[in-house]
């Protein structure tokens, strides 16, 4: 098993959409991680005026560490089902992943 924690960041405005596809998966996404951020982008067009002004755009990560096949499995899914230009993803390979009891 090759596990991988996958990294969404997304507009604010899209968390509940995401938790939503989440939910609806448990086979892929059966634990994630939720939290503000900020980011900065090359592509200002995406951003609103306050952001321009701000120099960043508030948004929400969502981390989910999961098998490398069903993270390419939600990705395609998500591409399709949510086709957003300002959502980045990225896929981090993960050496171990456990709990604490």
């Amino acid at each position: 098993m090759s596990l991988v924690q996958l990294t969404l960041a997304a507009p604010r405005h899209l968390e509940e959409e995401l938790v939503e596809q989440f939910l609806a998966r448990p086979e892929w996404a059966s634990g994630f991680t939720l939290f503000e951020a900020e980011g900065y982008s090359r592509h200002p067009e995406s951003l609103s005026a306050r952001e321009q002004v701000r120099g960043r755009a508030r948004r929400v990560c969502v981390q989910i560490v999961l098998e490398a096949e069903h993270a390419h499995a939600l990705l395609s899914h998500l591409k399709h089902s949510l086709p957003k230009p300002d959502v980045a993803w990225w896929l981090i390979p993960v050496g171990e992943f456990g709990r604490l009891a």
